[in-house]
């Protein structure tokens, strides 16, 4: 899939805020710092889409992206480690598993994984809660860059090993950099057979 047009629609704080759409929508969302603004620029070809930021925590809203004019990419706050209150935490936490449970248009998460570092117990957790729940997610290995690839393999090999003590299917997986451009055309064409099913 090629994306040859990408808006932005809004940022919103509040989930009664949501515009009301009947086209389908993918999420991301990681840990913060995990490089998900850097992978939604390079997904979409803009490198100035989603903002990056050296601060985790950096988004603090839902911001809504119209791509294609056939479907919406969702960025949402990283979880985990901010510099911001605990009570904003938990109340973006709060939000966001509210928006997994009951937004009807979000098709599929893509939940993304430092490949760089070894398995970490919030994005088990995360994991675990979105098939608890029977959200729809893939995983997307970040930052796996050709200098540091020998360790992300064996940290996602751990990841997986970890999983398979609970999962007796893994999530669908991509291996991505955006640094070296590579794993775009498996997400976009990923995303293109969801949408279009």
């Amino acid at each position: 899939m090629n994306i040859n047009s990408r808006q932005f629609i809004g940022s919103f704080n509040t989930l009664s805020e949501l515009p009301e759409i009947d086209i389908p929508e993918f999420c991301f969302i990681g840990r913060s710092n995990v490089g998900k603004s850097s992978l939604i620029n390079y997904l979409t070809g803009k490198n100035d889409l989603a903002k990056v930021s050296s601060t985790p925590g950096k988004t603090q809203s839902l911001n809504y992206f119209l791509i294609n004019k056939q479907w919406h990419l969702v960025d949402l706050p990283g979880y985990g480690y901010a510099k911001r209150s605990k009570t904003l935490r938990s109340s973006w936490e709060k939000t966001m598993y509210t928006y997994f449970e009951t937004r009807e248009a979000l098709v599929n998460i893509f939940l993304l994984i430092d490949s760089r570092i070894k398995p970490m117990k919030s994005d088990l957790d995360m994991i675990n809660w979105l098939g608890e729940n029977g959200v729809p997610f893939s995983i997307v290995y970040t930052k796996a860059d050709t200098r540091e690839l020998k360790q992300c393999k064996i940290n996602i090999e751990l990841f997986e090993n970890k999983l398979k003590e609970t999962w007796e299917e893994l999530p669908e997986s991509f291996i991505t950099s955006s640094e070296e451009r590579k794993g775009k055309e498996e997400i976009l064409d990923y995303i293109h057979q969801i949408a279009n099913s």
